[in-house]
């Protein structure tokens, strides 16, 4: 998701922490952010292994399990939840930029928190680990649906991408498959028409773009759903 500013961010204040603004590859980013985008893409990834531990067992993981029996849940939910995390987040930030904005992607700490008890006590996985901040440029109506529109967009490339894994077998295939599903929930959760969703965004700046996309998405996830449902044999009469 993306949350545009509505009064003017304190830049004094990230000049006072000492936050040097960096380039890379016509990226604008800070020490501030790099550092809120690395600790949200490891919180995440760790509640979503789990979440796998909670699926594999049934039950809420023992505190061994944590330690110990983490280690492929946790490779898997690093290049999947992980990397669909930071690509959406940072999609909404380059398009963002593109426009002039200031935009910088800024973590939860509550909200981190809270999706760990809730993951780790009932199996719950409610992840909103944080935003990006958008703040001024040429912005209107179009140019924040492009912005709004980059994220889940960008899920629903990483799923295409995450197919050929299908065909693989052990952890490889355990990253396509969730790598599939994962970008495809987001793709279709983001795009809801309301609140603080992107969906929100698109819907009020071009209602066709809005359904073509959330149509493909759906076509994308009957064709992942279609893969697991053996036909049944008849015997000709």
């Amino acid at each position: 998701m993306d949350n545009a500013l509505k009064g003017k961010p304190d830049f004094e204040k990230y000049h006072r922490e000492a936050v040097r603004i960096r380039s890379i590859r016509s990226i604008r980013t800070s020490n501030t952010e790099l550092t809120h985008i690395l600790i949200s893409w490891l919180a995440i990834s760790y509640a979503f292994a789990i979440l796998l531990l909670w699926f594999k067992l049934g039950r809420r993981p023992p505190t061994e399990d944590l330690l110990n029996g983490i280690a492929n849940p946790l490779v898997i939910s690093l290049f999947t939840v992980g990397i669909s995390f930071i690509v959406h987040e940072m999609s909404h930030k380059i398009v963002a930029q593109r426009y002039g904005s200031w935009a910088e992607f800024r973590m939860s700490p509550f909200m981190l928190f809270l999706m760990l008890v809730l993951v780790y006590d009932f199996g719950i996985l409610f992840a909103a680990p944080g935003a990006v901040m958008i703040y001024g440029g040429n912005v209107g109506r179009r140019e924040s649906g492009r912005i709004s529109l980059a994220g889940p967009l960008s899920n629903l490339l990483l799923a295409l991408a995450f197919f050929p894994l299908l065909s693989e077998t052990g952890i490889l295939y355990e990253i396509g498959r969730y790598g599939v599903i994962v970008n495809i929930t987001l793709a279709l959760f983001n795009m809801i028409p309301f609140s603080v969703f992107d969906g929100r965004k698109v819907w009020a700046w071009n209602k066709l773009v809005y359904l073509g996309f959330v149509i493909t998405t759906i076509l994308l996830l009957v064709l992942y759903v279609a893969q697991f449902i053996t036909p049944i044999p008849t015997e000709p009469f």
